[in-house]
């Protein structure tokens, strides 16, 4: 199984239930710990498992070894399609040229004189950059669950793993690639409160 930001490559995930070592079901949770948008199908022998696949929000059970096998699988294809329409994107002008983003596939934003680095996830996580002010941008992605850590980084709680404090009184959001963003003293309270508010409603 993918590790952290890698999984956010991919938009849709087939699963069989019956899987040696994880589950099906099992996998599906871990993918739901990392993203809440990637698209889960089950293919099954069984219908026994539908309950726990609502659990993790799975677009559709396939039967499998059934004459209507290629019927369900086009029809999953449709739905998924239909909803892809849906995805949350957000056209930026960045230095390097203009870019449909989707916002799932935005980590963080990090301010440096007057310059924003995007760091998106393709293929690999890419860097882009433009001219503004992370108050500006901020205020453009109110809604969209990113939170201010700290008057340099705007982060995507997605991607949040954890808030950490070490022995030197430091403080840290983790994010899902190992990445540690520092967070002022001062708004570590705050910011801890948002996350753990925003992870309740998973």
């Amino acid at each position: 199984l993918c590790q952290g930001i890698e999984l956010v490559k991919y938009q849709v995930v087939f699963l069989d239930v019956n899987m040696t070592g994880l589950n099906g079901i099992e996998t599906a949770r871990k993918i739901r710990k990392i993203s809440e948008d990637i698209y889960i199908a089950f293919i099954t022998a069984f219908m026994t498992y539908t309950l726990e696949g609502y659990r993790v929000n799975a677009v559709r059970y396939i039967l499998k070894n059934t004459v209507n096998m290629p019927q369900m699988i086009f029809e999953c294809m449709d739905t998924i399609i239909s909803k892809l329409n849906y995805v949350k994107k957000k056209i930026f002008r960045f230095n390097e040229g203009m870019k449909n983003v989707s916002l799932e596939r935005l980590l963080y934003i990090e301010s440096r004189l007057h310059k924003l680095m995007f760091y998106i996830m393709e293929d690999e996580l890419n860097m882009y950059t433009l001219y503004d002010t992370l108050n500006d941008i901020e205020k453009e992605l109110a809604g969209n669950d990113f939170i201010r850590i700290h008057q340099s980084y705007l982060v995507n709680m997605k991607h949040i793993v954890k808030m950490s404090r070490n022995k030197n009184g430091r403080h840290d959001a983790v994010l899902s690639n190992g990445i540690k963003l520092g967070i002022p003293k001062a708004r570590y309270k705050k910011v801890d409160e948002t996350f753990i508010a925003y992870k309740g409603v998973w």
